[in-house]
């Protein structure tokens, strides 16, 4: 079984930078191709933030976070970092980490069955 633990969130001001990482451990972690931050505000849908292929070189980014968020790994740690830049109000949200098997569909939260437990970023404006 795999898990995933999600750490960096907190509260920041409009404008500011955090670092969220997702910690990948279990033995059947190889068999996942893609990892993936989603987040939901209170009383929205949970929404695609950005993704990164853990076995091939590609990303992919919401529009609304292209050029201020970057996600990135650490092969030899398991781990996947999303730095926020610029961060603004309405980037206010749980931020989960999944991943999955399948690299189509990845905006789509439902081809990804493993999920960290969420961590609460808070912008204040």
């Amino acid at each position: 079984q795999v898990t995933l633990v999600e750490s960096g969130g907190g509260l920041v001001q409009d404008g500011g930078s955090l670092r969220l990482s997702c910690a990948a451990s279990g033995p059947t972690f190889r068999h996942y191709v893609i990892m993936a931050w989603f987040r939901q505000a209170p009383g929205k849908e949970r929404e695609f933030v950005a993704a990164i292929g853990w076995t091939a070189d590609y990303t992919h980014y919401a529009d609304s976070v292209k050029g201020r968020f970057t996600i990135s790994k650490d092969d030899s740690k398991n781990t996947m970092y999303l730095d926020m830049d610029r961060l603004r109000a309405a980037d206010t949200a749980v931020y989960f980490c999944a991943t999955s098997r399948v690299r189509d569909y990845y905006t789509d939260a439902a081809y990804y069955g493993i999920w960290g437990q969420g961590t609460q970023v808070t912008v204040s404006s």
